[in-house]
């Protein structure tokens, strides 16, 4: 979120004291953030600890922070584990928002700061070891499953035949229509992409790993000393690998190298992989209609969002510049046959 949410300070500082015990000497909105219905802030307790605090509207998916604990417990160096209440909850319940604690991490992300070699690996080895865990049964059975659903693909057909008939009004969502009338085939392209891998993914698809499914070069935080985090674990799920295998090479933020260098330096840390082809193409094609589906209901259904809104347009028509996301997808889909 870009924009500092209608949430009095004073309500939050309650909370982290009621909550946490944690007395808050002072409390600045980050505006940080593609997601309207989540907010951060830097608090700094009265002994001059910094901490990282997290609010969160609408749907709350108790894993986001469940997973992260249980990584943080088997001592992966990488993540940043939610500091529990005095009650030992992993959150806390606000009147308009859920609120998260963590230790604050003074770093930038992987969208201004370019990974190291070393980093790289670290990178890679970090994800090796989470797709490599073996879940505590309890754990497992409470995670989403991918079912390589339709759900996203019809959104989008629904939000195509809306921008043929209706009027927007709001500049932002009539700039989003005509974008949307102007690319119609190619879009529609891509759904029936995605939906034929899914018929073969959900035939025989590859075995299920934890993946963390939102691992662009934004959920990476580097500090400056070198050490780098893997955070926002805001959706889990049980998935083929290439669920999160996906994002690299795949112009997902990460500056500084190429899309085979990304793929050269992220495999050396990670080691040996049978990638699933049609298992990448799915995932690299559900990832823009995903993407375009969330901005049409941001942009076409409310006109909130402020500042927010131009820098969705942004986003959602980036997919089809030259070499980006759409290109890359076509690139790793090696079943297409044209026509």
């Amino acid at each position: 979120m870009l924009e500092k949410p209608d949430i009095p300070d004073e309500v939050i500082c309650t909370c982290l004291q009621a909550e946490y015990g944690l007395s808050v000497a002072e409390i600045e909105f980050l505006p940080l953030g593609a997601d309207l219905n989540t907010a951060v802030y830097r608090a700094v307790a009265q002994d001059q600890r910094p901490y990282f605090v997290k609010l969160r509207r609408g749907i709350f998916k108790k894993m986001a922070v469940v997973i992260p604990k249980f990584l943080g417990d088997q001592v992966l160096e990488q993540i940043i584990a939610p500091i529990a209440t005095r009650t030992g909850r992993l959150w806390a319940d606000m009147e308009v928002a859920k609120l998260f604690l963590y230790p604050f991490i003074d770093g930038r992300d992987g969208y201004h700061v370019a990974l190291s070699e070393r980093q790289w690996l670290v990178f890679g080895a970090a994800l090796k070891r989470i797709h490599g865990l073996t879940l505590p049964i309890d754990l497992a059975a409470s995670l989403q499953r991918e079912t390589f659903s339709g759900y996203w693909r019809e959104t989008v057909r629904t939000f195509l035949e809306r921008v043929e008939t209706d009027v927007f009004d709001e500049p932002v969502a009539a700039k989003l229509a005509a974008f949307l009338r102007a690319r119609r085939t190619e879009v529609l392209d891509l759904i029936r992409r995605a939906e034929r891998l899914a018929l073969v993914l959900q035939a025989r698809a590859p075995d299920f790993v934890l993946c963390h499914a939102d691992i662009h070069a934004g959920n990476l935080l580097i500090q400056a000393d070198g050490a780098l985090y893997i955070v926002d674990w805001d959706d889990p799920i049980l998935a083929p690998k290439e669920r999160d295998l996906m994002f690299i090479g795949n112009a997902q933020g990460f500056v500084g190298y190429t899309p085979a260098q990304e793929e050269g330096l992220f495999y050396r840390g990670y080691g040996r992989a049978q990638i699933n082809q049609e298992a990448l193409a799915y995932y690299r094609y559900e990832r823009i209609i995903v993407d375009i589906a969330a901005y049409c209901e941001q942009l076409l259904l409310t006109d909130e969002g402020g500042e927010d809104r131009e820098q969705a347009l942004v986003w959602v028509s980036s997919n089809f510049l030259p070499g980006n996301t759409i290109d890359l997808a076509y690139k790793s889909d090696k079943t297409h046959i044209n026509g």
